[in-house]
């Protein structure tokens, strides 16, 4: 059911698994909350990160957590809420985003992030101050509000283009 409770969610967007810990980690959009609720223990359930408005969560490899802060335009690294991607304001210069949604972290701690409303998807390298787009609405034929997002085993990009009703391809240069 909906609602404030710790075993309730309100408008989630996303969830991973969280395999150090055996949890769920939740973006629980509605009430401005990300939540872990381990998947072996039903009562051990804890609200991890308190008022954002978190859209996308992706985990790397050491287990560090990032998540899309689309109040601040930015991606968060979290332990200390430490930006690594945006932050500099709603805009469209490269070290910007406006509406992040969905992000995804590569083994070299690259972060993709499907920045809704500039209609692009954007590649954010380690330490990196500014994004590189890899795909781009003005380039694809009227592709607007990416939203997901997702790499096969070629590195092939695909991404669904929520205005267009459909999920669009690209090819993508990882390095």
């Amino acid at each position: 059911d909906c609602g404030i409770g710790i075993n309730q969610l309100n408008e989630p967007t996303d969830v991973i698994v969280d395999k150090n810990s055996t949890s769920l980690i939740i973006c629980d959009n509605g009430n401005r909350r990300i939540v872990r609720w381990s998947l072996e223990n039903p009562e051990d359930r804890e609200i991890i990160i308190e008022d954002i408005n978190c859209w996308g969560l992706t985990m790397n490899e050491n287990g560090d957590l990032s998540v899309s802060d689309r109040d601040n335009q930015a991606v968060k690294r979290w332990r200390k809420g430490t930006i690594v991607a945006g932050g500099h304001g709603r805009g469209n210069k490269l070290n910007q985003l406006y509406n992040p949604v969905f992000i995804f972290i590569d083994r070299e701690d690259t972060l993709y992030i499907t920045d809704s409303d500039n209609h692009h998807v954007i590649k954010w390298r380690k330490d990196a101050k500014e994004g590189i787009v890899v795909a781009d609405g003005k380039e694809s034929n009227q592709f607007k509000h990416p939203v997901g997002l997702s790499f096969d085993a070629e590195n092939n990009l695909y991404v669904v283009d929520q205005s267009n009703n459909r999920i669009q391809l690209f090819e993508v240069d990882r390095n």
